[in-house]
């Protein structure tokens, strides 16, 4: 069934304290055009800077998910980028006034709270998936974690999580469709060990914790001076242990499970980072920010290598072809020995598919070279060229030609020798203006690019 992307109504706003800055945050998120994807704008710097919520742009993850590019920097996004991604929505705007996402409750369900009231709306773009058609591993040796992507129709997750500690040691939660998450997971707040409080505090960081805002786990003897003391320096009332649970009385837990949920929260938020909706089952085993941008990188490799993968011609011998040799001679000048497509299997609105055999009667292999025959790379070029033409002449009623007057970014990337059967892709990469045509060509042999490079024609009447 096709999905179409999504987006806010409307744009609405939040407010808090960052959890590690303590300073007052101001977020709005608006709705973005298709293709968007997420991303946040620091308008505080100069210049409001966009930061996409990229794996790639991931500079730090000790407390937290933290992007950063040429110099801004955001952190504490993944709280906001799982709800975005638990409410099925594809393009959002985030405008943010400070360097830290606020922490409000410490889980989603503020920012699912309100994506709800503002609403969702379709646009007119197809959402693409990354569809996981193998098993995908990420392992961290160090840490111990190890997270796992199977095929699967829908995007579902399990996640185990283990701690050396007698309160916290092993939990499981599962999420098995996104339709869950507003209920089941968006509420799950974060949590840290009693222990770990005083270190923070010392070491400049939850500066906007108030205890309100996390489970605290103590795992350890503790006396009530020193929980007393503790409250004392985030400015909370005086607290205690729930001896039946190991928690302090701070806050009641919503699930036994809620600490493992919160950590699937985590992944839900990271992996967004891999910048497409996921198919798959995710197996996530101890996970962490590190090892959840990690993964999410590996993710955008699997995307990448796929889009490669849908670009390759399909070329079927038995096909009759668009235009045959002889069509080709009416649109081209080029004649023996310098005609170097053989056929045209396809035209779209943006591309062409040309067809070149390569025998080794070509009388450029007399002297490239007679004892090990490769075809030049500038024929190579003049071919992709030549088919470039063709797309941009195929078309026109009158007589026209084309002259080539830039070449860029020109890689020659495996030879090509005497049985090859070249396959160019020749895509226009933007609109035909002033006689100016702008293309990107790619060679294959097989499934292998074999050369590319970008090309500048100007188009002439004959």
């Amino acid at each position: 069934m096709i999905m179409m992307q999504k987006t806010l109504a409307r744009e609405f706003s939040l407010s808090g304290k960052g959890l590690h800055t303590g300073v007052q945050v101001n977020m709005t998120f608006k709705p973005a055009p298709e293709n968007y994807g997420f991303k946040f704008q620091r308008i505080d710097l100069e210049g409001a800077p966009v930061l996409e919520a990229d794996a790639c742009l991931v500079v730090d993850t000790s407390r937290g998910t933290v992007i950063g590019k040429d110099g801004a920097r955001l952190s504490t996004i993944e709280h906001a980028l799982a709800a975005l991604t638990g409410m099925d929505l594809d393009n959002v705007l985030i405008e943010i006034d400070n360097e830290e996402v606020p922490i409000l409750d410490g889980s989603s369900k503020l920012f699912v709270e309100a994506i709800e009231e503002v609403g969702v709306v379709e646009q007119n773009a197809e959402r693409e998936y990354l569809e996981i058609t193998e098993k995908i591993v990420y392992k961290d040796p160090e840490s111990g974690s190890e997270i796992i992507a199977l095929p699967d129709s829908e995007y579902n997750l399990n996640v185990m999580i283990s701690f050396n500690s007698r309160v916290l040691s092993n939990q499981f939660a599962s999420m098995e469709s996104l339709a869950d998450f507003k209920k089941e997971v968006a509420p799950c707040r974060t949590f840290v060990f009693v222990r770990e409080l005083e270190f923070l505090l010392q070491n400049n960081l939850v500066k906007g914790g108030d205890m309100d805002n996390a489970i605290v786990i103590m795992d350890k003897e503790i006396s009530q001076e020193e929980l007393d003391r503790i409250a004392d320096l985030f400015n909370h009332d005086r607290i205690e242990v729930q001896k039946e649970q190991g928690i302090l009385n701070n806050l009641a837990l919503q699930f036994e499970n809620e600490c493992a949920r919160h950590k699937l929260l985590d992944v839900v938020g990271d992996l967004s980072l891999a910048g497409r909706r996921i198919k798959g089952r995710i197996i996530a085993t101890k996970p962490g920010h590190k090892a959840n941008t990690e993964f999410a990188k590996l993710l955008k490799k699997e995307i990448r290598k796929n889009e490669v993968a849908k670009a390759i011609p399909q070329y079927d011998p038995k096909q009759e072809p668009l235009m045959s040799v002889n069509d080709i001679r009416s649109f081209l000048p080029h004649r023996f020995p310098f005609l170097l497509v053989d056929k045209i299997m396809e035209i779209k609105d943006d591309c062409i598919i040309g067809v070149k055999n390569v025998t080794v009667n070509e009388p450029f292999f007399q002297g490239h070279f007679p004892e090990e025959p490769v075809m030049p790379g500038v024929l190579l070029i003049e071919a992709m060229a030549q088919c470039g033409g063709l797309y941009v002449l195929h078309d026109k009623e009158e007589k026209y030609s084309t002259y080539f007057i830039r070449v860029d970014n020109v890689k020659f990337r495996k030879k090509v020798v005497p049985g090859d059967t070249l396959l160019f892709r020749i895509e226009l990469v933007s609109p035909i203006r002033r006689g100016i045509a702008n293309m990107k060509g790619l060679c294959y042999v097989g499934d292998t690019i074999v050369a590319e490079g970008d090309f500048m024609a100007q188009i002439v009447k004959a």
